[in-house]
């Protein structure tokens, strides 16, 4: 904390010089820098101002019989009890790309028409967190289903450490309800698979050979926007010939505009194929299993029937109302996901 407060005086410091803003790329960095600095040191300096509140509070305690000062002591270790655990969950988010905003993609699996309904009452679920997160929704690709639903969409979830938030949502996605489409009545298993990226800052450079590995297509866009991106083929396609990874946008009216856009997200990707490729040799070092990539762990089952439950099938969390979660009520899942691999961090030391 003591280096991080002095980096954060030393930009300011910067900042108020007439040169500051004389190469705009540099300064564009610096206040980026700041920022997350400003992220993980002000809810650290909460709590050493609380402390500090704590002290003076008991002190007052002991001498004041009207209960009003333990009361207030009370409330105050309440709030400080929350501040820490919000500095818990932001110790778990330490890697770089944590504090990205992130794209997230939803992918409708095996069961027809009830799984591109899922898929699309997935898609509903994360941009209803997002908008009570105060985060900025942006949507980047949809493809409509035939009947109902969706075949796949990706959003762009814009703010502070949304990445790092939901990267445990990365897997396939189960319902099990009575299916609308059903003229039987039927119960119907649908599956969805979730991907997520973080949308990496510029600086962060991954080798693309943009002229030889990238393949790119144009097409009309299939969602709303009216008569001009409808009629003209300004969406692009871009795949990575190596890989055959592939990211699309069109939700601009300008196909340079989507180009671009669909290029970070491709860089994203890929960038999060390197890191993924690295932690699995270190897993395999220590002997550990490596997480399945996306569309193969289920990790999250939604029963709407017989029973109503939603239970994360890696940490145990379970409600008993589906609804207020499918109406981007996720907090519990995403913040027990991130103290889950808290503690399995923390037995991985002990064994070492």
């Amino acid at each position: 904390m003591p280096a991080k407060t002095a980096r954060i005086a030393e930009i300011n410091d910067k900042m108020a010089g007439n040169e500051f803003w004389s190469n705009p790329e540099r300064a564009r960095q610096q206040t980026d820098e700041l920022r997350k600095l400003k992220t993980t040191v002000g809810p650290l300096q909460k709590l050493v101002n609380g402390a500090e509140d704590l002290q003076v509070l008991m002190e007052f305690a002991e001498e004041d019989n009207s209960g009003e000062s333990e009361a207030e002591l009370r409330t105050t270790v309440e709030r400080l009890t929350t501040e820490i655990d919000r500095v818990e969950l932001q110790v778990t988010m330490s890697n770089p790309a944590d504090s990205c905003a992130a794209y997230l993609t939803v992918q409708a699996g095996e069961g027809g028409t009830d799984s591109a309904d899922w898929a699309q009452m997935l898609l509903r679920m994360y941009i209803r967190w997002g908008e009570r997160s105060g985060f900025k929704v942006e949507e980047i690709d949809l493809s409509p289903a035939e009947e109902a639903g969706i075949r796949n969409a990706t959003i762009l979830i814009t703010g502070e450490f949304v990445y790092g938030y939901l990267r445990g949502e990365i897997g396939n996605h189960r319902l099990i309800r009575i299916s609308p489409f059903d003229s039987a009545g039927r119960r119907h298993t649908a599956f969805a698979a979730v991907d997520v990226v973080p949308d990496i800052d510029d600086e962060i450079e991954i080798d693309i050979r943009w002229d030889k590995d990238i393949k790119e297509d144009t097409y009309r866009s299939s969602g709303a926007g009216g008569q001009h991106i409808n009629k003209t083929e300004s969406a692009v396609r871009l795949t990575h010939l190596p890989t055959g990874v592939v990211a699309a946008c069109q939700n601009e009216r300008s196909q340079h505009k989507n180009r671009a856009t669909a290029r970070k997200m491709l860089t994203a990707k890929l960038y999060q194929i390197e890191i993924e490729k690295r932690e699995a040799e270190v897993s395999a070092r220590h002997g550990e299993k490596t997480k399945i990539g996306f569309g193969g762990q289920t990790v999250r089952n939604y029963v709407l029937h017989p029973d109503q439950f939603v239970k994360d099938a890696r940490t145990g969390t379970k409600v008993g109302n589906p609804q207020p979660v499918l109406d981007g009520d996720l907090d519990l899942f995403l913040e027990s996901y991130l103290r889950w691999t808290l503690a399995g961090a923390s037995t991985a030391e002990e064994s070492l």
